[in-house]
């Protein structure tokens, strides 16, 4: 027999195949999807205002009467309503209507109206506010709060609200499937979900709204606890499901990871000892690695991931490193190379802009086995290439690589059905709270150090309108033979955001800079077109490279030792960090400058000021994280995670130990709740780890 909260929501009235479509685009397939619909926010519809103490920006409720109703063209036709109450006036202002409203809207007539409040040509005014006409005695006022849920196209507001109160009905009679265990509900003092539920979506009239706004109340603390929790337990048996298979311990019968490190110009930094030692007790075991190395530009990552390489080839296996563009790909390439042809290994090269015999010939080599070390873009793994002993994968930028794509890579595993070990590297900083649960099926190593050598970038922010000293500085730098970035945020116009558009910014400046051999790279240019720039701004064929963040994962171009990033208050913390990780490579003195717009708001002010202050790719993540939250920070489709629906990784990081705990308490001792908790949660598998 089916639970009630699992029945269809067909099973509700008023829902056909149509509607039930247009909730299926919001998870709604079952009654019980409905009741984790959460709202986003509420309104206060418990109490009416008096209109003489309404101020800009405040959703109120008001009565009154109406004074006067008329339709005006002011740029284009409307209909105003003038509402007093005695304490004062607000004008009601509508650009669609029909004749029927505007006969309700009689002079005399009683409103009850609901909006927001907004500063007009009039005074203050509400466009398009709900109301209802008062006639005999008024309406009760609502005895709760009323819930702002995430809409789809076709379902509205108070469609969903209905739907929802069928769903709380259902749940005051039947109830809701408490999965969690009564240990765990109690050791961390956690409401009951069926009352958490009732709480959220129908919150008392006397309920804190300043409170629930930013998701403290304990019913939210409760479910956002339990999202938390089917995340973490998702993330966890993922990478049970990938270490499950056997994988090939690397023991390095030949001693060429000794050999490698020790033939290197340098010495590797502590933190890179620290990292290569917890690779090494990886790769020394027989099942597979899935390893996360971060660290800032420059620290030094790519030396690890050939330390291990070496340690595969060693043991008689390959070892493949995958970028996520042919520009990157080549690079690594290039390093590799002059890496371990001195030990007398050849790296192959693939990819797309090869000659058809350079190719065929190429993946001969690696699937005889004939070449252990090849380079490529993400194409390797998508296309059928076959190895001959794959024992070690590199992923270069991870958060271009989601979830899935890790477990399709079992796949590659070789003849005996082994599975590869897995390194994959990020020079995006990601702050400890985040990484628990975002990577919570990867371990962890942190390069914190920078070599010996690497210049600190000193930044400075300007406004805008000094732009012109900044363009002298420029034509200095490329006098003295040195390279130059400039960053814009858009490729073409938009009125909206006034941001300057790479295209223009870049004839501007060679109108400004004759003597100034520029160049322009975008997204929509094609692959092998920004390719073509880039490389030329490697070789040095282009002093001034004009750019989207396209940018922001690049070359290594030691001459280059400025950076300018316009509109630089609209990006976030960790992407203007990576910007200026571009430059400060080489041994001269290098600077960023962040141009911005007038006027900044406090958030914009906050994070400049951030920038300005810190070096520290893992303090400027923290920040980051506090300012924008993760989804902006990583996106959904960088973290592999679906879409959280009320916790928020910053706000309830305190919760994470938590949460950690109790994950384990489930796998050890209640295996059989994962499965319906996390499907509840994050739905049946689809959505998890979606990369479009």
């Amino acid at each position: 027999m089916i639970a009630a909260e699992q029945r269809p929501v067909t099973a509700l009235r008023g829902v056909g195949p149509a509607l039930a479509e247009r909730l299926r685009r919001l998870g709604v397939a079952q009654i019980q999807d409905l009741l984790f619909v959460l709202p986003r926010t509420y309104e206060d519809r418990t109490r009416i205002l008096p209109i003489g103490t309404l101020v800009p920006g405040l959703r109120a409720g008001i009565e009154g009467e109406v004074q006067l109703t008329e339709v005006k063209f002011r740029g284009r036709r409307q209909l105003l309503s003038r509402l007093a109450d005695g304490t004062g006036h607000v004008t009601l202002r509508f650009f669609h209507f029909s004749a029927n409203q505007q006969a309700g809207l009689a002079r005399g007539a009683r409103l009850r109206c609901y909006g927001e409040v907004r500063r007009g040509p009039l005074g203050l005014e509400l466009v398009h506010p709900e109301y209802r006409l008062i006639t005999g005695e008024a309406a009760p006022l609502e005895e709760t709060l009323t819930p702002i849920y995430p809409t789809t196209e076709g379902v509205a507001q108070g469609r969903l609200r209905a739907l929802v109160a069928q769903a709380l009905a259902e749940l005051r009679t039947a109830g809701v499937q408490e999965w969690l265990p009564q240990r765990i509900l109690e050791s961390q003092q956690l409401p009951a979900l069926a009352r958490s539920l009732e709480y959220v979506h129908r919150p008392p009239r006397d309920a804190r709204l300043e409170v629930l706004a930013v998701g403290r109340h304990p019913a939210q603390r409760r479910l956002a606890f339990e999202e938390l929790l089917a995340h973490q337990l998702t993330l966890r048996l993922a990478k049970e499901n990938l270490q499950s298979a056997p994988a090939p311990a690397l023991r390095d019968a030949r001693g060429l990871e000794v050999r490698f490190v020790d033939a290197l110009p340098f010495a590797l930094t502590r933190a890179q000892q620290r990292a290569l030692d917890e690779v090494d007790a990886d790769l020394a075991a027989a099942r597979p690695m899935m390893r996360l190395v971060q660290g800032d530009v420059g620290c030094g990552k790519t030396v690890i991931a050939a330390a291990a390489a070496a340690r595969a080839v060693g043991s008689g296996a390959q070892a493949a490193l995958m970028a996520p563009t042919e520009l990157l790909a080549e690079q690594h390439w290039r390093n590799f190379d002059a890496w371990f042809r001195p030990l007398g290994l050849p790296v192959a090269l693939v990819s797309g802009s090869m000659g058809a015999r350079a190719r065929r010939s190429a993946l001969e080599a690696i699937a005889s086995g004939e070449v252990a070390l090849i380079v490529g873009t993400h194409a390797l793994f998508q296309e059928r290439i076959g190895f001959a002993r794959l024992a070690l994968v590199i992923v270069d930028e991870q958060h271009r690589f989601g979830v899935q794509q890790r477990l399709a890579l079992k796949e590659k595993g070789d003849r005996r059905g082994e599975t590869p070990h897995q390194l994959i590297m990020t020079a995006t900083p990601i702050p400890r709270t985040l990484a628990m649960t975002a990577f919570a099926d990867l371990d962890i190593s942190i390069i914190d150090e920078l070599p010996p050598g690497r210049t600190l970038v000193k930044t400075v922010t300007l406004p805008e309108e000094r732009r012109a000293e900044v363009v002298a500085r420029i034509e200095a730098a490329c006098g003295a033979g040195r390279q130059v970035y400039w960053v814009c945020p858009l490729i073409g116009e938009s009125d909206e955001l006034r941001w300057q558009a790479a295209e223009d910014t870049a004839a501007q400046l060679a109108e400004a800079l004759p003597a100034v051999r520029i160049g322009l790279v975008h997204g929509r240019m094609p692959p092998a077109k920004k390719e073509q720039a880039m490389a030329a701004f490697k070789a040095g064929r282009i002093q001034l490279l004009v750019a989207t963040t396209v940018i922001e994962v690049g070359v290594d171009v030691p001459n280059a030792s400025l950076m300018v990033i316009e509109n630089a208050e609209r990006m976030g913390l960790a992407q203007l960090h990576q910007l200026r990780g571009r430059v400060g490579r080489g041994a001269q003195e290098s600077s960023c400058v962040l141009l911005y717009r007038q006027p900044l708001s406090a958030v914009a002010r906050e994070r400049l000021r951030a920038i300005r202050a810190s070096n520290d790719g893992f303090e400027i993540a923290q920040r980051d994280l506090e300012l924008r939250g993760p989804g902006e920070m990583l996106g959904t489709r960088q973290t592999g995670l679906a879409q959280l629906r009320v916790a928020d990784l910053s706000r309830d990081s305190d919760l994470l130990p938590r949460v950690q705990r109790a994950a384990e308490v489930i796998l050890a001792d209640h295996p059989d709740i994962i499965a319906p908790l996390t499907a509840r949660w994050i739905g049946a598998g689809e959505r998890f780890g979606r990369v479009g």
